[in-house]
């Protein structure tokens, strides 16, 4: 599964430290809209490429795409929360869907790589960081 790392700025740390208890409940709302904007880029991307440029014809199911989703918010050891855009993993077929996503992303010697999610990320980042900005400051303005 791929990984993005975004680092909050200074000025969201001390917002978020001033917020007390709703810290958490801010936290996962503001996590939760910034992912809907990078899963829809990733969706989006990986509908174009699916099935294009194929030697053979396209035996697409569609369980990738159906696949595809965003985790809980969770926080870890660290007290980091984290949040999750990726495929689940049970495929009848007893391949992983994430290895299928990979293959398809980076390609194969007998198949061409099809990025759709670098450039999700990409593109997406600074519509990301825009909601999340946005959700923060909703949120904070509530209070």
């Amino acid at each position: 599964m791929a990984k993005m790392v975004i680092k909050m700025p200074e000025d969201f740390l001390i917002k978020l430290s001033k917020l007390g208890s709703k810290t958490d409940l801010i936290i996962t709302k503001v996590l939760e809209e910034g992912s809907k904007v990078l899963e829809s880029e990733v969706r989006s991307n990986l509908q174009i490429v699916i099935g294009k440029k194929t030697k053979l014809p396209s035996k697409s199911t569609g369980e990738l795409l159906a696949s595809l989703g965003t985790s809980s918010v969770r926080q870890d050891k660290n007290g980091n929360f984290n949040i999750k855009v990726g495929f689940d993993e049970d495929r009848p077929d007893g391949k992983s869907n994430a290895m299928i996503a990979n293959i398809l992303e980076y390609g194969k010697s007998d198949q061409q790589a099809k990025p759709f999610l670098k450039p999700a990320l990409r593109k997406s980042k600074q519509a990301v960081m825009d909601t999340m900005v946005r959700t923060l400051d909703e949120e904070v303005n509530k209070l």
